[in-house]
């Protein structure tokens, strides 16, 4: 099916609504605005939003299945619930979106502000992030485990219940995140920014990789000298 394309086209529900009847799968739109709407519970899946705002606006238990979304705008927007399963999400500002219990197997985020982000309790497997600003963000219970995680800002993060195991972190940091019970056995932390990490169950750190200098940081911590 060809794709239709709507362009700077403010989207309400009802319109919405119109474009799912005549168009299935086939949606693609670019510059519109979509703040403050409810599109919750809607059928979506395959639809494709570039550079559109979407601040505010409710996806609730959307189906959004191998949708995209390129330089979006969607400050507390939410996702709760979503189906989104091999969705991509590129130079999107999220920052303060909502994602409880969302679906989200093989989704792709890159280079994306998810700032003050809420994503407990998602689900799915092959999620995927890169060069991504997590800050203070609350990540309790997502599993990186085994993930190359380039360029990934963890700063202040709740990372609580989170499993690292076997991670690479090239670039980013983990500076002041909270990692109550935070697996994070065999990772590799050479590359990214340890200072001030609150390590409240120094024993899920085992074998962790870790450089002499950040070392000697990790023991000033403690107020121990190295001399």
């Amino acid at each position: 099916m060809n794709s239709v394309t709507f362009r700077n086209d403010t989207l309400t529900r009802e319109r919405m609504q119109q474009i799912i009847a005549a168009h299935p799968r086939a949606a693609v739109f670019e510059s519109c605005v979509f703040d403050g709407g409810d599109f919750s519970r809607l059928d979506m899946d395959g639809f494709q939003f570039n550079q559109c705002s979407l601040a505010g606006t409710s996806w609730l238990a959307a189906s959004l299945e191998e949708s995209r979304w390129h330089k979006c705008r969607g400050a507390q927007a939410d996702l709760s619930s979503a189906l989104l399963s091999d969705s991509h999400f590129s130079h999107c500002d999220l920052n303060n979106s909502h994602w409880r219990r969302a679906t989200l197997s093989s989704v792709r985020f890159e280079d994306c502000k998810l700032t003050g982000a809420h994503l407990q309790e998602v689900s799915g497997w092959a999620l995927e992030f890169r060069h991504c600003l997590m800050v203070s963000a609350d990540l309790r219970g997502l599993s990186f485990r085994k993930a190359q995680l380039d360029g990934m800002d963890f700063s202040d993060a709740e990372l609580s219940g989170c499993d690292f195991r076997d991670a690479v972190f090239n670039g980013g940091s983990l500076r002041n995140a909270q990692t109550r019970l935070t697996r994070i056995d065999g990772a590799d932390l050479r590359g990214t920014d340890i200072s001030g990490l609150n390590v409240m169950d120094s024993k899920h750190f085992k074998k962790a990789v870790i450089s002499q200098q950040q070392a000697a940081a990790a023991l000033a911590a403690f107020g121990l000298i190295v001399a």
